[in-house]
């Protein structure tokens, strides 16, 4: 049994808090909002009156906090780091500019203590089922004493290099996913436009070279893939402003990098714009309605043959 401190408790970190305190851990947790608290305490999370309350008495302290200036503003100025004991661990499993995540890192080993960064993918429903995957970024020694605990909360756990390596890892992987979410959403579009029912279309590409996670798995119209959020009027495995931020992470990188990533920094553009435009409280696959409505076709939907 591992003594985790757990910090930040909402739609991703309570799941996860809670399949911790399933593999055996003892989990001590902190979020601002106390509703999220009490949500984790019902799941067998302790509860603790501040996150350096948490982290006091903890081998492990695991973050999921939404951006990297409150990863910052928690480990140096809010007493995390002065809280914990010499020589604790800390896993930062939020997603955070790849700077950000280097300057905490540093935070913490200044400090006296060791640390991981270690971002997920695979959303609300990865972290209730266990089944997130996590890209691992710091030293070896850190990542094999981390590894059983990522394991606990999901099934794949990669350990991609130095400081800031997951959260490089993960940035790239969500904007390979945001543009093959437009593309599978612009094609469904165009099919409509065309006559083609969404059935034919998705038999097809999901058998052919156009096959990917963003088809077969978050197919963004409605019927072939049942499990999809497009399925449940678009209420988010992975909301459209995450993915807009993971985007803009993404898009920063290239910029500052002089990377010339025409595709994603388009992406980045299009998820900003969705958001705003009201996809804030939809899945990122909703953007199909974004697409089809620019292309004036309200048409949501062709039926296959009969």
């Amino acid at each position: 049994m591992v003594n985790i401190a757990f910090i930040g408790l909402g739609h991703m970190g309570g799941p996860m808090a809670a399949n911790l305190v399933r593999a055996g851990h003892q989990v001590l947790g902190y979020d601002l909002d106390a509703a999220s608290l009490a949500e984790a305490a019902a799941a067998g999370v302790t509860p603790a009156a501040s996150a350096p309350q948490a982290a006091a008495g903890a081998d492990v302290v695991v973050t999921m906090l939404p951006m990297g200036r409150h990863v910052l503003a928690l480990y140096r100025d809010e007493g995390l780091l002065a809280a914990a004991a010499p020589g604790t661990l800390f896993v930062d499993c939020s997603t955070i500019d790849v700077a950000d995540a280097r300057l905490a890192h540093r935070a913490a080993t200044d400090a006296g203590h060791r640390a991981l960064d270690a971002p997920v993918s695979g959303g609300v429903v990865g972290a209730e089922a266990a089944t997130l995957t996590f890209m691992a970024g710091g030293g070896a020694a850190e990542f094999a004493e981390a590894e059983p605990l990522l394991a606990a909360m999901g099934k794949k756990v990669v350990h991609c290099g130095d400081a800031g390596a997951g959260q490089a890892a993960k940035i790239c992987n969500n904007m390979i996913l945001g543009i093959s979410m437009i593309a599978v959403s612009e094609a469904f579009v165009l099919g409509e436009s065309l006559g083609l029912s969404h059935q034919a279309l998705y038999d097809v590409a999901a058998a052919a070279s156009g096959q990917c996670w963003a088809l077969t798995t978050n197919c963004p119209v409605p019927g072939p893939v049942p499990t999809s959020p497009a399925n449940r009027d678009y209420r988010p495995g992975f909301a459209a402003p995450l993915m807009a931020k993971d985007l803009g992470l993404a898009a920063n990188a290239a910029r500052a990098g002089g990377v010339d990533a025409r595709l994603g920094l388009q992406a980045a553009r299009l998820y900003e714009e969705f958001g705003a435009a009201g996809g804030a409280d939809r899945d990122f696959s909703a953007i199909v309605a974004a697409i089809r409505e620019r292309s004036g076709a309200p048409q949501a939907a062709v039926e296959g043959p009969s």
